[in-house]
């Protein structure tokens, strides 16, 4: 199974940006679908953004569209999430998942097996 570390969180002012990073070990990361995701204080874990394995493909919430881009360099065994354009409302936990990309690519929650243990990005107005 893969091991993910994500990093990069931090406290940045509105408009301002964030980029993180999640790194993979223990398998290549190019037979991984990758996906981020947020979880705020009493919410939800929330789908942001997926990848598939080359790149070739790539999915964004509607809230976030236009703001974050999701990329990935299976060479360095990584995967990013450059956001910009920062609101307070995107303050939370965020997660890098993976799981074996099969072609099929749904983003909910429970399709993904490999976790990493979260980085805080919060957004002050």
């Amino acid at each position: 199974q893969v091991q993910l570390v994500e990093s990069g969180g931090g406290l940045v002012q509105a408009g301002g940006s964030l980029r993180l990073s999640c790194a993979a070990s223990g398998r290549p990361l190019r037979i991984y679908y990758m996906g981020w995701f947020r979880q705020a204080p009493g919410k939800e874990r929330d789908f942001v953004a997926a990848i598939n394995w080359s790149g070739g493909s790539t999915y964004s919430a509607d809230s976030v569209k236009g703001r974050f881009t999701i990329s990935r360099d299976n060479a360095k065994n990584t995967v990013y999430l450059q956001m910009n354009s920062l609101k307070p409302e995107d303050t939370a936990v965020y997660y890098c998942a993976a799981r074996p990309d099969n072609g099929v690519h749904n983003n909910y929650v429970s399709a993904f097996g490999s976790w990493g243990q979260g980085t805080q990005v919060t957004v002050s107005s």
